[in-house]
């Protein structure tokens, strides 16, 4: 029987010089991962306002436009994010960010400046629950961790600089 040589190598002393994954590209695979679960309930939060809409389409009344803009605006940032975080391009991440935050702070705007708002201001015994508050509080838990995700994200993504 004719027995094979290994070459030199291969017979795993070469371990030492083995490539080895930098950490930041796990770091980076692992937020995008997260970030994309945060996409999913920053969906959910702005589906939750789409009954208000439909509910004042269909009485007739005036769409109120700070939730309009929100839901707008939360829409459109949903979809950069996500072509930011499928293709990883830091500038989609930013802006994603940036339109995230602003729809959110309509949305907190818009609940601050209700009638239901202002009759708990005056009225602190008759302070009760309300959709609307749950559905900024979420999104305030949401946004905060949509910021540190994408801001370690590009952290992480970007390469480090070198020394000169």
């Amino acid at each position: 029987m004719n027995q094979r040589v290994r070459p030199s190598g291969t017979d795993g002393s070469d371990f030492s010089y083995r490539m080895v994954v930098d950490s930041r590209y796990t770091k980076v695979a692992t937020k995008k991962k997260t970030l994309l679960s945060l996409i999913f309930a920053q969906a959910v939060r702005n589906l939750l306002a789409i009954p208000y809409v439909i509910v004042a389409l269909t009485n007739k009344e005036s769409l109120d436009l700070l939730t309009a803009s929100s839901l707008i605006i939360g829409f459109i940032s949903l979809i950069i994010g996500e072509l930011g975080r499928s293709r990883s391009r830091v500038n989609l991440l930013r802006l994603y960010m940036f339109g995230s935050f602003i729809s959110f702070l309509i949305s907190a705007i818009g609940i601050v400046r209700s009638e239901l708002t202002m009759e708990v201001i005056q009225n602190p015994s008759g302070w009760r629950i309300t959709y609307d508050n749950m559905r900024v509080t979420f999104g305030l838990f949401i946004e905060l961790s949509v910021i540190w995700t994408v801001t370690t994200l590009i952290s992480n993504m970007t390469p480090p600089k070198r020394a000169a």
